[in-house]
């Protein structure tokens, strides 16, 4: 049974950085693209990066030059790099494994950016 496990989550001050790492336990197959998502009270889970198998990544405008999201094949987990953190970065964010039978998920970690 494939479960992911996010850390690095915090209180930081604007400008300041995070790293937040998802590590997958078990076998994973036909992978393909793992990905960051944040969610806000009372709004709908939004994407904030993603990277497929072969290495492409994708990132929304609002975290564009700002976050990295990265991944270490060896130790099947994902790394998503925040720096310049906004207060509007405040969210619970969550990993995810998109494979060709199903969607994996972590539990989320908060992350809170205020002064």
């Amino acid at each position: 049974q494939v479960q992911l496990v996010e850390s690095g989550g915090g209180l930081v001050q604007p400008g300041e950085s995070l790293r937040l790492t998802c590590a997958a336990s078990g076998s994973i197959f036909g992978l393909i693209a793992m990905g960051w998502y944040r969610q806000t009270p009372g709004k709908q889970r939004e994407l904030v990066a993603t990277l497929t198998r072969s290495g492409t990544t994708n990132y929304v405008d609002f975290v564009k030059d700002r976050f990295t999201i990265s991944r270490d094949n060896a130790k099947n987990t994902v790394y998503l790099q925040m720096n310049s953190l906004k207060p509007e970065d405040t969210a619970v964010y969550y990993c995810n494994f998109r494979t060709t039978a199903l969607n994996y998920w972590g539990q989320g970690t908060q992350v809170t950016v205020s002064s």
